[in-house]
């Protein structure tokens, strides 16, 4: 056999190769996408967008679930879980006399609550990513929340949307009261393995 023929064959394995690690690639890049989009949600075009690159933004939860994973997340001990239940339910009922007190009261109560369970929170876009991994479905009530609060802070804000606030606050506090933490829906499938 000539000596070309010899570098045809080659050529040809290296392409063979070459196609199938592409394939074996692809098939990967969107088993991930697919995971990711069902596990965030909305989170994952809000955080896509925001990163102008879809591959970015992909690495960026990526990045969010493995900082999760090292976090020790623990759920709250039943006295811990009345102790807060009761003051929601004060704080709730302060609201008709002091909307913005009550309002500035619930981002406290999220935060102790947060800060009880494990979460780290200094900074506010953490907290928000920390929690987009456990409860994708609920990161929006967060910010909108925590957008009307600062909102407050600046300014009068009216009734309306302070309840809306508190509203927000309401659905982020219900999720962080769950004692259940191994919930499909709100924990990634790498922390629960």
């Amino acid at each position: 056999m000539p000596v070309w023929s010899w570098f045809f064959i080659v050529a040809a394995v290296i392409f063979a190769v070459m196609l199938v690690m592409v394939v074996v690639l692809s098939v990967r890049a969107r088993k991930r996408t697919n995971r990711l989009k069902e596990h965030f949600g909305p989170e994952y075009e809000r955080v896509v967008d925001e990163a102008d690159d879809q591959r970015a933004g992909e690495e960026e939860l990526v990045a969010r679930e493995r900082k999760r994973q090292k976090l020790d997340i623990v759920a709250l001990s039943p006295e811990a879980h009345a102790r807060y239940a009761e003051h929601w339910r004060t704080v709730q009922t302060a609201f008709v006399d002091s909307p913005s007190r009550a309002v500035g009261d619930a981002d406290r109560l999220v935060t102790l609550v947060m800060r009880e369970r494990g979460y780290p929170i200094d900074d506010f876009d953490q907290r928000a990513s920390d929690i987009s991994v456990d409860h994708p479905d609920t990161v929006e009530h967060y910010r909108a929340a925590h957008t009307l609060h600062l909102a407050q802070e600046q300014g009068d804000i009216g009734t309306e949307a302070q309840r809306e606030a508190f509203v927000h606050y309401r659905a982020l506090f219900e999720k962080l009261l769950e004692t259940d933490l191994e919930t499909k829906k709100d924990t990634p499938k790498e922390a629960r393995a």
